[in-house]
């Protein structure tokens, strides 16, 4: 039993070490496709607004500037770990407000539970997921969070 506790100890350290790189990749990723996503918003603002009017949503104009500039923005901050958790929190609330803007995705989003594959086959699904891994998790040891953490810290001697 101790070879088969002391394996599994061995395995679960090395799968730690994944942690890192994993939330790396995801922010890299999916920080590019909000940034994408922003600039295709924020370049075709006209189409955007009238999408956004036929939902109904105040301002459609401001709303649609609004979500390209936190895409594009937040995308950026995101990628690089800069205020990481606030950031993956204004993104993680803007994709709950495109799951729940949008009929068929609203739909979706209330799935969450009795029907799983509509709440993650949703086009938000992917990006409110990546910001809600950084919102928990934070954003690793290779992000501009994790050096101005280290770099600024108290001295922790005596």
């Amino acid at each position: 039993m101790s070879t088969i506790i002391a394996a599994y100890a061995l395995f679960t350290r090395l799968l730690n070490r994944l942690q890192c790189p994993l939330l790396l990749a995801i922010r890299i990723y999916w920080g590019i496709q909000f940034m994408q996503d922003g600039y295709g918003k924020l370049t075709h603002l006209a189409r955007v607004t009238e999408f956004f009017t036929s939902l109904n949503l105040p301002a459609p104009h401001a709303t649609a500037t609004l979500c390209g500039l936190i895409e594009l923005v937040g995308g950026f901050l995101f990628t690089f770990g800069i205020a990481s958790r606030l950031v993956s929190l204004v993104l993680f609330v803007n994709m709950t407000m495109a799951y729940l803007s949008v009929p068929d995705d609203r739909t979706n989003f209330f799935h969450i539970l009795s029907n799983p594959s509509d709440f993650y086959g949703a086009t938000p699904y992917t990006y409110w997921f990546a910001a809600l891994l950084i919102l928990v998790f934070g954003p690793g040891w290779v992000a501009v969070d994790t050096l101005l953490a280290h770099r600024f810290a108290p001295d922790r001697k005596g």
